[in-house]
């Protein structure tokens, strides 16, 4: 497997302070990969240096073979899309809009089939035209995602398969339209899009998957499949709380949490 995105000890501090401390991973096409950890432990610092928008202290990030920061922010665009924990738009764009921006500069009738694929694809195909902040934040989340698969789908009819990050995409959206999110991300890993996802939910990382990253205190404590993260022993460690994993009738695995342990 050819790996589209590699960071080489990548360190970033604030005040004195270190985020994010000597993380190296490699990820190849077509993963999908989860990030879970305890709050503060530098999940989105990462996610937003794999992504460019922050430059490491030290190290270096490569997508593609070459370093982020070597791509101009239009051809960026073009390999990577992100999904940002809080977008905030106040001026009274409908959905429809908000949608077509993600095609960027690629010509309005050549999107047209796309935003209305992707509108369908998360279920805001009725909300067309309604103005985003008279949404719900489940909504206006779920029609930012929409954007940014229209910004991938673009980049990838240009440059093949990119990279799709997503800052915990799931916060502000109830049960069914978590799984579908997770699900629709899915689908495009299958197709060969990488997709790293910060996920606070144990049992959706689990669930969809190929790999979990665990951070704990801006370091990578442990990277692998779910049978080798999703142990009471890690879970104990990491997140101070003690759990069981049992599995479904289909031998789905899901995290039952326990008791607190003292701090």
């Amino acid at each position: 497997m050819t790996d589209l995105l590699e960071a080489q000890a990548v360190s970033i501090a604030v005040g004195g302070a270190t985020l994010v401390d000597a993380v190296s991973l490699q990820i190849g096409a077509g993963e999908m990969v989860a990030i879970a950890g305890p709050n503060g432990a530098g999940k989105s610092t990462l996610l937003r240096m794999l992504s460019g928008d922050l430059r490491p202290s030290r190290g270096t990030v490569r997508l593609k073979q070459r370093d982020i920061h070597a791509y101009g922010p239009r051809a960026l665009a073009q390999h990577r899309a992100m999904l940002s924990q809080h977008v905030n738009v106040s001026f009274p764009f409908t959905v429809e809009e908000i949608v077509t921006m993600g095609a960027g500069e690629s010509p309005r009738a050549a999107a047209r089939g796309l935003v209305e694929a992707v509108l369908d694809e998360v279920g805001l195909t009725h909300f067309r035209a309604r103005q985003l902040p008279t949404l719900s934040g489940g909504e206006q989340q779920r029609a930012h995602f929409a954007r940014v698969l229209v910004q991938l789908a673009c980049g990838e009819a240009r440059h093949g398969p990119g990279l799709l990050l997503l800052d915990e995409p799931t916060s502000s959206l109830d049960l069914r339209h978590q799984l579908d999110l997770v699900e629709i991300a899915r689908r495009r890993a299958q197709r060969g899009t990488t997709v790293i996802a910060i996920l606070h939910d144990l049992n959706l990382a689990m669930r969809f998957a190929d790999r979990i990253l665990l951070l704990h205190r801006g370091r990578l404590a442990i990277d692998g499949d779910r049978a080798t993260v999703m142990r009471p022993e890690t879970i104990r460690q990491i997140f101070e709380i003690d759990a069981t994993i049992q599995h479904t009738d289909h031998g789905v695995p899901f995290l039952l949490p326990q008791t607190m342990r003292p701090i």
